[in-house]
């Protein structure tokens, strides 16, 4: 068996398990079982575990890989400074099986946080209630941007219905690219976001999700509640490092006027980056800050340097 068999036996191997199907009923990983085969495979009672009924686990990616190095010491050393794919040797002109599987598997979780929905369980259990942008499905919200930035006409009006008007702080939740970064991080981010405000005396709407939305769609909001501040959590677009890393987007008076000058943002909101619960409280004293100079994005920095 050459080693190309070889790969594929494993990753058929992993399909079997549960590991990275979702690559293959998409067609990402070719050469791999069929559809057809993943079907029937996934409806099997243990598709999704080994033969111990234990869930299925890759080895880690942190240990250094390079075969013979002269200097393992220092390799190890930087190995531990960066979750990027170094040092992971080669087979010939091609990468280890180790580090292949991982790429199939961390690009199957990638794939599956830009095409997945955000749960209902999910909403339920932040007390979200959901609406919708003018995108109808995710084809539409892929091919059409512009699209995600505008509310259609439903959700104006459960919004004007659900939420009080001329509150100094707007939360909504945005899928975005990343559905996983979401159900990740809102549960940690959100309390910790409004315990924060709570607690400088800073009046707070009900937070909302937003199907299939854009940055740009906290515009439309904050024109349609005439807030002071709205504050988007998002999901960034996954990489091969994390599918689950979220955005913070935060605006004074939002609307129709709004650039992309005016946008404070927090990035990389993760268990691997900023934890959420960090995050949130950070968020209220940059929330504080733009309150007291009337201010966010660019303007805000140049207050605050002043």
């Amino acid at each position: 068996m050459n080693e190309q068999e070889l790969i594929q036996s494993i990753i058929g191997k992993l399909v079997e398990q549960g590991v990275i199907g979702t690559l293959v009923e998409q067609g990402v990983i070719t050469g791999a079982p069929s559809a057809e085969t993943v079907a029937a495979v996934s409806a099997s009672p243990s598709a999704s575990q080994g033969d111990a009924g234990e869930p299925v686990t890759l080895p880690p990616l942190n240990e250094v890989k390079v075969d013979k190095p002269k200097n393992m010491a220092a390799l190890e050393a930087m190995r531990k400074t960066t979750p990027a794919r170094i040092f992971m040797g080669r087979c010939g002109a091609r990468q280890k099986t180790h580090s292949f599987l991982h790429f199939q598997a961390d690009h199957a979780a990638a794939v599956d946080a830009v095409f997945m929905d955000v749960s209902d369980a999910c909403l339920a259990e932040n007390g979200l209630f959901g609406v919708q942008t003018l995108v109808k499905d995710k084809d539409e919200f892929l091919m059409k941007p512009e699209l995600g930035k505008k509310l259609n006409e439903a959700a104006k009006k459960t919004i004007a219905e659900k939420c009080v008007k001329g509150a100094q702080v707007q939360i909504i939740v945005v899928d975005g690219l990343s559905s996983t970064a979401i159900e990740a991080n809102i549960a940690d981010t959100v309390p910790a976001l409004i315990q924060g405000l709570k607690a400088e005396g800073i009046s707070v709407g009900t937070p909302f999700f937003i199907k299939y939305g854009r940055v740009g769609v906290m515009d439309e909001v904050g024109a349609l509640l005439d807030c002071d501040v709205v504050v988007e959590l998002v999901g960034e677009r996954p990489g091969l490092i994390t599918a689950e890393s979220m955005s913070a987007y935060m605006v004074y008076k939002a609307g129709k006027k709004t650039v992309e000058a005016d946008r404070t943002i927090i990035s990389n909101i993760h268990k691997g980056g900023t934890p959420p619960a960090e995050a949130g409280a950070h968020m209220a004293t940059v929330v504080k800050q733009m309150l007291s100079h009337k201010a966010s994005g660019v303007t805000l920095s140049e207050a605050m340097r002043g």
